[in-house]
């Protein structure tokens, strides 16, 4: 599940968004939170794509994004990621368009994930419980398995579909055989 296409899934990714960032309940203060901010407003603009059939709906929920986005450095395409997003502070992210990242993905600062130079369309497919570190670049029409951890500053080019294990280095190999079980909170229970 990597879209919102009704009201209950619109709830179900802000309740896991809101879990994976370690937030028990909403209240006044937590809405000084820029990342929890810039990630509400990533959800209504998901769903006012997603699901809304009103025009000035849609054109408010991405004037707003916008905003949000250029503030914290963010330029993430909306409907790339799934339910569980917790991304852990300010700095530039980059998330492709075409790039399908799966729930409970754990984001940090100065990460990239991209298309190969000239192929606009050949976007990573990133598994679910992923843990990216700061630094990370990701990029071409590659398959990261479900909880891997990809370390600091790694280049990852090429696919390790088989999950559960730890990326680094430049470019990115196997390092070690843990997975990201215990480097994240799972917002998101499938």
């Amino acid at each position: 599940m990597n879209r919102i296409q009704s009201r209950s899934d619109y709830k179900l990714f802000r309740l896991a968004d809101r879990t994976s960032l370690g937030i028990k309940k909403y209240r006044v203060f937590n809405f000084t939170n820029d990342v929890l901010l810039f990630e509400i407003r990533l959800r209504k603009l998901e769903f006012a794509t997603n699901c809304s059939k009103n025009p000035i709906l849609h054109l408010y929920r991405k004037i707003q994004f916008k905003r949000i986005s250029v503030k914290l450095g963010y330029s993430i395409s909306p409907n790339t990621i799934g339910p569980g997003l917790s991304i852990a502070h300010r700095g530039t992210i980059v998330i492709n368009g075409g790039a399908q990242i799966g729930a409970n993905c754990r984001i940090h600062a100065d990460v990239n994930i991209g298309t190969e130079a000239g192929k606009s369309a050949s976007a990573p497919i990133i598994g679910e419980n992923c843990y990216i570190g700061p630094g990370a670049k990701i990029f071409g029409e590659i398959v990261i398995g479900p909880n891997t951890v990809i370390g600091a500053n790694a280049v990852v080019n090429q696919s390790f579909s088989e999950g559960n294990q730890t990326l680094g280095g430049i470019p990115a190999r196997v390092i070690s055989q843990n997975s990201s079980e215990g480097l994240l909170t799972k917002g998101f229970q499938a």
